[in-house]
């Protein structure tokens, strides 16, 4: 006898497939949302950057002109490295000083650990524009309040122009943008600390090993995923830098350009000199560097140490 194949009633399988599109209907906002507010900039941002357009007058097609301009550019250079040189000022200290905290809170027995986290984390809740102005107004003048404390305590050279310096100014940057972020830095890293199996620490003190040991040999490359996810948007960020650079010079970065930053370029060329085709392409040329940069940290990231493939 053979067996007669069972089939599900067209309503039961009209139902399983009526079912099926819910899911997208759930998920459409996102892409309605992405479309209009990130897309449709993205595009319209490419089409700028190939005209000529002061904002009043008629937009002028003229092809790919300002990528041309922006090769022989050398403000725009200067601008790309002083990004570049103030992510990294803060960026390295930054991981390095969240590290360290890091090994501390999981190796050591620590009174009051959320407290210092929640501590730690206060400045990145700031806005970067208000830290920029309060740092201005602690430090700009020679009656600025760090200028009359260190007077007071018969600093050598105070009162210090700390404005007046390529380094001081750019040394300061960095140390803002660090001292916004290292806590958030922190708190994501110790996060990412709970996923290492405790059965492996035990295992390591049986074995001998010792803290600084197996902090290195077992935390740092069971936590490389997270290390990845906040080297990557670190550089981001960073390569966006705007407000702190902005709030603590004038609009371009002085002394001698030394904080004028590719958003700040970017920023003076489209709101100050109206030339708003090139300020698209210096955006555009901006998105693109940090997409293939992004792109070769993550791929170098994911094969050191045979991480993991997505």
């Amino acid at each position: 006898m053979q067996a007669i194949p069972q089939t599900q009633p067209k309503r039961a399988r009209r139902s399983k497939l009526d079912r099926g599109w819910y899911g997208y209907l759930f998920i459409a906002p996102f892409f309605v949302v992405f479309l209009i507010f990130g897309l449709y900039p993205i595009i319209s941002t490419f089409q700028l950057s190939l005209q000529k357009w002061d904002g009043l007058m008629p937009a002028v097609q003229i092809g790919f002109k300002n990528y041309a301009r922006i090769l022989s550019d050398k403000v725009f250079y200067l601008s790309l490295w002083n990004t570049i040189r103030i992510w990294l000022g803060n960026a390295i200290p930054q991981f390095g000083m969240a590290l360290v905290l890091t090994a501390i809170f999981t190796f050591f027995r620590v009174r009051g650990k959320n407290f210092y986290r929640a501590v730690f984390y206060l400045p990145n809740l700031i806005t970067a524009t208000s830290v920029g102005l309060l740092f201005n107004l602690l430090l700009d003048g020679d009656n600025s309040p760090i200028n009359q404390l260190l007077v007071a305590l018969g600093v050598n050279g105070a009162p210090i122009s700390f404005f007046m310096s390529k380094a001081l100014t750019s040394g300061l940057v960095s140390f803002v943008q660090w001292w916004m972020w290292f806590g958030y830095t922190t708190v994501i890293i110790l996060a990412g600390t709970t996923t290492v199996d405790k059965s492996l620490y035990e295992a390591a003190m049986v074995d001998g090993a010792s803290k600084s040991q197996t902090f290195w040999k077992i935390t740092i490359p069971l936590i490389q995923p997270t290390l990845v996810y906040l080297a990557i948007t670190s550089f981001i960020g960073g390569m966006q830098l705007f407000d702190v650079p902005l709030t603590l010079s004038n609009n371009l970065g002085d002394p001698g350009k030394a904080v004028l930053t590719v958003s700040m370029y970017l920023y003076n060329q489209g709101f100050k000199n109206f030339n708003y085709g090139y300020s698209a392409t210096i955006s555009c040329v901006l998105f693109f560097f940090i997409a293939v940069m992004s792109g070769f940290a993550y791929k170098a990231m994911r094969r050191k140490d045979g991480m993991y493939k997505l």
